[in-house]
């Protein structure tokens, strides 16, 4: 059975994407199948592992507006067991035509349920809102990992997205647990990142993770070569990073297959 994870924050430029990219492939490379879906109509996790799709079958729009047939599975990456459902602008579309169907809260989860079986994870990469795609995002997933980024507003917002899944928990998705809070863009020379880390561990506790993401040049790079951080360098300190998260996340048994 997969376990359901949606990399959620309404804030733009936290490091939602770099997140779901990396992590899904830290994932595929401890052996487990992994599915990253791109919910974010900016389609930036397809294009980041090299996959510019421009028809919308091929893409989630499919899967959410279609009830039968196979989902468009593409495998960016031969060398890991890691597959996925692309996005495009089309997207932006589809959440508007979701509206008109009865139970659009809750299609993206009937839609993946056929695909229960065949993945250890599905790792769902949420655009920077709280509109319908990230709903369905949350009824969807067992579980949330939140990216806060080591800077100064990093708390704005998160008290507005943290009763969001409370409603959806009381509504629709009453399993839907907080995996974790990630800090991110955690720069060690900085007092301000030291700081703002200190405090969110103090507000949050248990909830952050212990692994912190750093600012990383090759981070950085890597999407515009259309592949995840521990391809294009796997010494440095970004594939690090990932590869302790993916083990801490592991190690707190959210491995459900």
């Amino acid at each position: 059975m997969a376990h359901i994870l949606a990399i959620a924050n309404q804030k733009g430029g936290v490091g939602k994407t770099t997140t779901a990219i990396n992590l899904a492939c830290a994932l595929a490379q401890t052996g487990r199948r992994v599915l990253l879906v791109d919910c974010d109509p900016q389609g930036n996790a397809s294009s980041g592992l090299g996959l510019r799709i421009s028809e919308p079958d091929k893409t989630l729009h499919r899967v959410l507006l279609e009830e039968n047939g196979a989902p468009p599975l593409h495998r960016p990456l031969d060398e890991l067991s890691l597959w996925m459902i692309p996005a495009n602008p089309s997207l932006a579309a589809t959440e508007w035509k979701l509206t008109a169907t009865p139970g659009s809260e809750t299609v993206l989860a009937s839609r993946l349920k056929p695909l229960d079986e065949r993945f250890h994870f599905m790792i769902l990469d949420c655009p920077p809102s709280l509109g319908l795609l990230t709903v369905n995002t949350l009824c969807a997933a067992h579980s949330v990992l939140i990216p806060l980024q080591c800077e100064y507003f990093a708390m704005e917002g998160l008290s507005l997205l943290l009763d969001t899944i409370r409603k959806i928990k009381l509504r629709w998705n009453p399993s839907l647990a907080i995996r974790g809070i990630l800090l991110t863009m955690f720069d060690r020379r900085n007092n301000l990142s030291h700081q703002v880390a200190t405090e969110i561990r103090k507000h949050l506790g248990a909830r952050v993770f212990e692994t912190l993401i750093p600012r990383n040049v090759r981070l950085s790079e890597s999407p515009s070569h259309g592949l995840p951080v521990m391809l294009y360098d796997r010494h440095c300190a970004g594939s690090r990073a990932y590869a302790a998260l993916a083990h801490e996340i592991l190690q707190k048994g959210a491995d459900r297959a």
